[in-house]
């Protein structure tokens, strides 16, 4: 998530030596490609959400709030776990701004390598109609002491699911739960967002 990683994390600007494009990656998450190079890592965790508790905190009543639209120009990732996420992000004020994520598997469950880049809104918004699935959700960001939660209620075929993510600097790195976090997620590939595009949450119950 692009918005966690600005507020929360020093930058360091790498090349991509074809076009010169600029890119954010973290350094405290970073690792070594098969070929040696430098590797954005994404570090998260996923959990489900007590709504009423969490609407009844001190955080919630200080949270920011943007509207995010997304999709994937494919929904089947390829031997590398490899998919392409188009994003649009809607503030509260109402100016808009766009991404393209490349994401891979990583380690773990818990670790995935991430690629992104800024685009135009304008490019987001006709990128996301050459996408397979879509997803909407609101996302609340909620500050719990040092942490900086990011909490998705998802819309649409997805409404009724709610889940906050945590960005860690590593693998290791301690969470202290706020009261109104559940069930930790992160290993369930169904909370995946590509997943979600594909099999939504309303239809979890259906027979296979």
């Amino acid at each position: 998530s692009f918005s966690s990683r600005r507020a929360r994390l020093f930058k360091v600007a790498l090349v991509c030596p074809q076009k010169g494009v600029p890119f954010a990656a973290k350094p405290d998450s970073l690792a070594s490609g098969p070929f040696g190079a430098a590797v954005a890592l994404e570090i998260e965790r996923k959990f489900l959400v007590d709504m009423a508790a969490l609407q009844t905190s001190e955080a919630w009543q200080s949270r920011s709030t943007v509207q995010v639209h997304q999709g994937f120009l494919n929904c089947t990732p390829n031997k590398h776990g490899a998919a392409t996420r188009v994003r649009l992000v809607k503030e509260a004020k109402g100016d808009s701004r766009g991404c393209i994520t490349i994401k891979a598997s990583g380690s773990s469950a818990l670790v995935r390598q991430e690629f992104e880049y800024d685009i135009a809104a304008a490019d987001a918004e006709q990128l996301l109609r050459l996408c397979e699935r879509t997803v909407q959700k609101s996302r609340h960001y909620v500050q719990v002491g040092s942490d900086r939660w990011e909490v998705d209620v998802f819309e649409g075929d997805n409404a009724g699911l709610v889940v906050a993510e945590i960005e860690l600097t590593s693998e290791s790195q301690e969470v202290a739960s706020p009261d109104w976090i559940q069930q930790e997620v992160t290993d369930d590939t169904r909370y995946l967002n590509i997943k979600l595009a594909v099999h939504p949450y309303s239809r979890w119950g259906e027979a296979k």
